[in-house]
């Protein structure tokens, strides 16, 4: 079944990636578990692994089309293993987001490693991503 959204909208996409796993029978589960079999979690492992090599080549090519592309798998299969996994993933994103924000020091200004890399500031708090999945487990991801 084709999604309904447009080009360009980003929302929906974790149903998205379950209707997809539900229509071809793949591995799912409704509430965080790691109880998911040993080559299924390999296979999770591997298809993000070429995904992200697949990044790299395109990267390594300077081709745009090839970096959208894999970016794009690189985030579908995320998806997908999420849903093997149970895990919400866009609450999670949600808090992880909320604690990336927090990087900023008290003035709003970015600490920025040499290489580019955001440091944590004073201010920071981390993410409490066991506190999601609990949350998730218990019926309520808001």
């Amino acid at each position: 079944m084709p999604s309904s959204r447009s080009r360009g909208d980003v929302g929906g996409i974790a149903s998205d990636v379950a209707a997809f796993h539900a229509a071809f029978g793949l591995p799912r589960n409704d509430t965080p578990t790691v109880d998911v079999p040993a080559e299924v979690a390999a296979l999770r492992v591997r298809l993000l692994a070429e995904e992200v090599e697949e990044f790299a080549a395109a990267t390594d090519d300077r081709d745009i089309v090839g970096i959208a592309d894999a970016l794009a798998d690189v985030v579908y299969v995320a998806y997908g293993a999420a849903v093997t996994y149970g895990i919400d993933l866009d609450a999670v994103l949600a808090e992880v987001h909320r604690s990336n924000m927090t990087k900023l020091d008290a003035d709003g200004r970015v600490l920025l490693r040499e290489d580019g890399k955001v440091m944590k500031s004073g201010r920071y708090t981390p993410p409490d991503v066991a506190g999601v999945l609990r949350d998730q487990s218990r019926g309520s991801t808001t």
